[in-house]
């Protein structure tokens, strides 16, 4: 039936242009703004993973940057403690020389004293902004320096713990005492001090060997928080960055829709004057 009240075809033709324009003004914005998902009304459940997802990778982007401040704390001291190694295998050498009879006991004790205030000035300096893994204690109080390495997450949208790294100071302070170790006059005092030497290397040594494996596990964790922040931020990209090309194809679609949209309506709208010939 035909009125001139109420015009259905038109009233069809107006609201399929109405959803076209509003399906092109979406990939437009989609378009300008890069995000598919750009909002909560968008797409609820999926903005509410990536801004999760989003507030996690900018957490472990910190970590990112905590680790590089244990990785160059830990490298500090590992270069520290085999520049002691190596203080204390030339102090070996003496002391090996030391053993004859015929040598100069007076000055080989003088060169030893020399090597153990090298050894001090290291220990003392081995610190990178306050934190010194060479002494009895990190900063004046903490025994091992605390470096975050992961968040854990239970669940989606669950309890985030705090997972830490932590470096025990080796306490070169404590253990390297050289001041009492016993001065070479003659060969007999030699052989005391060759006995001792061998046991401070070898805890220098050990310590060295320590911080060497922390420096090495810090380095691996570094390189895991920034591979995991990479697809963590791939996995929040894919969930709401828009698919240009897909939304290129659509664009044109929809351009076509609203020019045939926009034809229909005339169309519709000219239908009751054609109306007007029945009454002639």
């Amino acid at each position: 039936m035909s009125s001139i009240l109420t015009n259905n075809g038109a009233m069809v033709a107006l609201q399929t242009l109405k959803s076209v324009n509003d399906d092109l003004s979406k990939t437009q914005t989609s378009i300008s703004t890069g995000k598919e998902v750009g909002s909560a009304k968008d797409n609820s459940a999926v903005w509410a993973i990536s801004k999760t997802m989003e507030s996690d990778i900018a957490g472990f982007e910190a970590i990112e940057e905590g680790l590089s401040i244990g990785e160059a704390t830990v490298a500090v001291a590992s270069a520290g403690a085999e520049q002691i190694v190596e203080k204390l295998t030339e102090m070996k050498e003496l002391i090996v020389s030391a053993q004859s009879e015929n040598v100069d006991h007076e000055k080989i004790q003088t060169d030893i004293t020399s090597k153990v205030e090298q050894i001090t000035s290291i220990i003392d300096a081995a610190q990178f902004n306050g934190a010194n893994l060479l002494k009895a204690t990190v900063d004046g109080t903490a025994t091992g320096l605390g470096v975050l390495a992961s968040l854990d997450r239970v669940g989606a949208g669950g309890a985030v713990s705090a997972v830490e790294i932590t470096v025990d100071s080796v306490d070169f302070e404590t253990d390297l005492d050289l001041g009492s170790m016993t001065q070479i006059t003659d060969s007999a005092s030699a052989a005391s001090a060759l006995g001792e030497i061998e046991t401070y290397l070898q805890t220098a040594i050990t310590g060295a060997a320590s911080l060497g494996a922390d420096a090495a596990r810090l380095e691996d964790q570094s390189e895991f928080v920034s591979n995991l922040v990479d697809s963590m931020t791939m996995g929040v990209s894919t969930m709401t960055d828009t698919n240009m090309e897909e939304a290129s194809a659509r664009l044109s679609a929809l351009q076509t829709q609203q020019d045939l949209a926009t034809q229909s309506l005339t169309i519709a709208n000219e239908a009751p004057s054609s109306l007007l010939q029945l009454f002639r």
